[in-house]
């Protein structure tokens, strides 16, 4: 079956951002070219009237027409220019949201991949490095627009021309010339497509070494990490790496222009040559009387025209080709298959309804987990059943398989082996969406935007005031709240707003906390809840952990045991697997144990 062709399919792509772009496109690209067509004519007109007839009313009517048509050309094309500006402004942006759409909805697998990560920043820097990608497609199709009305026009310029030389016996000539203008082009397509390719390996050579350099900007421009530059003097580290990368790019920068330079040399002494040859061919036959000396100037506009269309449509489609692998890398982003089962059995309402029982149970059974291109095992033979409203905590040694837990639970992966069940069916037949609002998170690497307090709590940029002000006093923001210049409505950081309010690391667990509240979710996740808080704080929010947690069912996962004691079950991790489970009691009981290893580690700096 033969594959659609990549730069259509883009093309099909960005005309279903904005449908009226490429129609405006051509309008405006009409009235654009029209103006000098339209003067060249005119001016032609009025030369050879002043060197005939000298009819004044004919010189008055032409410069006349000349001027009103100047001035309705300009204006219905500004007006056309303005509409497209809007339109490609509006394409650029919902292409943008798309990108961004296609980045949100990818597997998390994916998400985490080094290749795609890659695939993703390669398009965005060849986009405004190179302008290569869809942006160059955009730009070449402009061209091509161009150049067809530049043609259509030019050849009523050379219709008028041929017929008056063949009316005055001047056939063979005729042939002369399209001989000349079809050898120019023969030798423009040769050596345009030769140096193209050449060009286009060099491309790609800059717009990769663009990449390792910005990847560097990209970490110098992170504020946070101001402090460790300072104190161990990575700047020299930095700048010496930095210094390799713009030398790499400019090497690379410096023989593509060189190349572009000499690629260019030998087409202009070519273009120049026959442009002489034509003057001098018009100017001949206008001597002998086949048509008027003010018609030099349309004709041999005419034949410089038709040249130039020919020999512009050859480096345009020359720049398609081989911009393709730029296209194709564009495309395949977006080809990248969702492969995790997406299900469509709705969730049952037992939480968010009027008088729901919160019956909702979660169970491992024989769950084993390998991460993709790894052939050791994550998690192995996990099995275990969440009590509805049970607060279970989970510990373990770094390594020890507790955050991949978490992300299987989450469904950021599916298992390798074994299932987990819902209320007794595969979380894979639940609709993903509906699954995963059953759950409320805090991850340790959290993430809070620079928007308003309450949109980062609600995670929306609607929200119920007074529920937002009760998660954050749940979770010990109350007192940092009534400092806030603007209370909720106070934006976070500075990256958009000069007003924005920094908050420390600590500050920023309790807002997330706040927003795993807020969502009011059956299940809560808490994954180091504590771990940026100081110790008032952490006993503040252990204090209030069942007023924060509620009847809900509650995952504690900690690296600091003391704190797990006020739960109802503790799952030990070690290797992947779960080696004890039970209360605090009875595990720090059991001295041969994983948790009384661990217990014990701790508590020397306690006792």
């Amino acid at each position: 079956m033969r594959k659609d062709n990549p730069n259509r399919r883009a093309l099909k792509l960005l005309h279903s951002f904005c449908p009226s772009y490429f129609p405006l496109l051509v309008l405006k690209s009409f009235f654009e070219k029209l103006t000098p067509f339209f003067n060249l004519y005119l001016s032609a007109e009025i030369v050879n009237e002043i060197v005939g007839a000298r009819d004044q009313e004919r010189l008055i009517t032409l410069v006349l027409i000349t001027v009103i048509g100047n001035f309705a050309i300009a204006v219905v094309g500004g007006i056309l220019n303005r509409a497209f500006v809007c339109r490609e402004t509006v394409l650029y942006q919902r292409e943008k949201a798309y990108f961004n759409k296609t980045t949100l909805t990818l597997d998390y697998e994916d998400l985490e991949k080094p290749d795609v990560r890659q695939l993703r920043r390669k398009i965005n820097e060849s986009a405004k490095i190179n302008s290569h990608g869809s942006r160059l497609l955009l730009m070449s199709v402009g061209r091509l627009v161009n150049i067809a009305i530049n043609a259509v026009l030019a050849l009523f310029l050379g219709a008028e021309m041929f017929s008056l030389m063949i009316l005055s016996g001047f056939r063979w000539q005729i042939l002369l010339l399209a001989g000349l203008i079809v050898f120019l082009v023969f030798f423009h397509v040769w050596y345009c497509f030769k140096e193209k390719a050449k060009n286009a390996a060099l491309s790609r050579q800059v717009s990769q070494t663009m990449i390792d350099e910005n990847r560097i900007d990209d970490a110098m421009d992170c504020y946070n990490m101001g402090k460790d530059v300072r104190l161990y003097r990575q700047d020299k580290l930095i700048m010496k790496i930095k210094t390799f990368a713009f030398d790499l790019h400019k090497k690379a920068f410096k023989l593509q222009a060189s190349k572009q330079f000499l690629y260019s040399i030998p087409l202009l002494i070519a273009e120049s040559v026959l442009q002489g040859v034509v003057y001098a061919f018009v100017c001949f036959y206008a001597i002998l009387g086949a048509f008027g000396i003010g018609s030099i100037i349309k004709y041999v506009g005419f034949v410089e025209t038709v040249i130039g269309c020919i020999t512009s449509f050859f480096a345009v489609t020359a720049d398609i080709k081989y911009n393709t692998p730029f296209v194709q890398d564009y495309l395949a982003y977006f080809d990248i298959p969702v492969k995790m089962y997406q299900g469509t059995i709705p969730v049952e309402k037992r939480y968010f309804c009027e008088g729901g029982d919160n019956e909702y149970e979660i169970e491992f059974q024989n769950v084993s987990f390998r991460y993709p291109g790894s052939d050791s095992y994550a998690l192995k033979n996990v099995s275990i059943k969440f009590r509805i409203g049970e607060k279970l905590a989970i510990v373990g040694m770094n390594g020890s398989g507790k955050t991949t837990f978490i992300k299987l639970l989450c469904r950021l992966y599916d298992p390798t082996e074994g299932v987990i069940l819902l209320n007794g069916i595969n979380i894979q037949k639940y609709n993903s969406l509906e699954y995963l609002s059953i759950l409320s998170v805090v991850f340790q690497d959290y993430k809070l935007f620079s928007f308003s307090l309450a949109a980062n709590v609600a995670a929306s940029s609607e929200y119920d005031e007074t529920a937002v002000v009760e998660a954050l006093e749940k979770a010990g923001f109350g007192e940092r709240l009534k400092t806030m210049p603007n209370g909720i409505e106070t934006v976070l950081y500075k990256d958009f707003e000069q007003s924005g309010t920094e908050i420390s690391g600590g500050e920023g667990q309790k807002i997330a906390i706040a927003r795993a509240i807020y969502k009011n979710a059956p299940f809560v996740i808490l994954d180091e809840p504590t771990a940026a808080l100081d110790p008032i704080a952490e006993y503040e929010v252990y204090s209030k952990f069942n007023e924060i947690v509620g009847d809900r069912t509650a995952i504690y996962i900690s690296h600091r045991l003391s704190s797990c004691r006020f739960c109802d079950r503790i799952a030990v991790f070690d290797n992947g697997q779960i080696v004890q489970l039970g209360t605090h009691e009875t595990l720090v009981a059991d001295e041969t144990g994983k948790y009384y290893q661990l217990w014990s580690a701790q508590a020397q700096y306690y006792t």
